[in-house]
């Protein structure tokens, strides 16, 4: 698939899921993907950091077979050499990780996503090559630590305007307060726990979907 045609299929999407098994509450990440994928979820991210490369790409593959088979985009968080080697269709780099522009360089077929909690940073991540950053963390979250900690949702509001391509928000987003992100301008709502740790995968992201759908007038 081209860049462009995952580019598109990206603005097309609605509830973006981080799927991390040890946020999983005990179940196979592949259980929670397959839920996910039932589910109608269409954009989600294989976020592993422990084990060996081997292991890695062993998961990274199962999630490239399920996601391709579903028609779903696979975003790799931190390694670009997974995504490529798995064949998925993006990496996600954190502001620690390979800078946006080596990214593309290396891997000039895949959506480069970036990490970004202020406008500075999202223009930053906009002009190196970025094909979509994720403004966050929006609410308070324990699945990630970012100094400064929750930007709010107003900061959806400073930061989208200035921006010419797609965006994603994460950070502590649920069914509770979806509305607030959208209601900012947000079209693509990033999370992890409220759909991995849920008692009913599939239903928990049905349900943030539908919220999203009817917040975005789609629905």
């Amino acid at each position: 698939m081209t860049l462009d045609a995952r580019l598109a299929r990206l603005r097309q999407a609605d509830l973006y899921v981080v799927i991390t098994e040890a946020y999983c509450a005990g179940r196979p990440a592949l259980a929670v993907l397959d839920a996910c994928l039932e589910a109608g979820v269409r954009l989600v991210q294989f976020r592993e950091k422990a084990g060996s490369a081997r292991h890695l790409l062993e998961q990274a593959k199962a999630f490239r077979t399920r996601t391709e088979a579903a028609g779903a985009l696979l975003i790799v968080d931190d390694r670009v050499d997974l995504a490529l080697a798995c064949g998925a269709d993006g990496v996600h780099l954190g502001l620690d990780d390979l800078p946006v522009a080596d990214a593309r360089r290396i891997a000039p077929d895949l959506i480069v996503g970036a990490s970004t909690h202020n406008r500075d940073e999202a223009l930053a991540a906009q002009s190196a090559g970025a094909g979509y950053v994720n403004i966050g963390p929006v609410f308070a979250t324990q699945t990630k630590d970012v100094p400064g900690g929750a930007i709010g949702p107003e900061a959806i509001a400073a930061i989208a305007p200035h921006l010419t391509i797609p965006f994603t928000c994460m950070g502590g987003i649920k069914q509770h307060n979806v509305g607030e992100v959208l209601a900012q301008g947000a079209r693509i709502a990033a999370v992890v726990t409220a759909v991995t740790a849920a008692d009913d995968v599939c239903a928990a992201a049905s349900e943030l979907r539908a919220a999203m759908l009817q917040g975005r007038g789609e629905q």
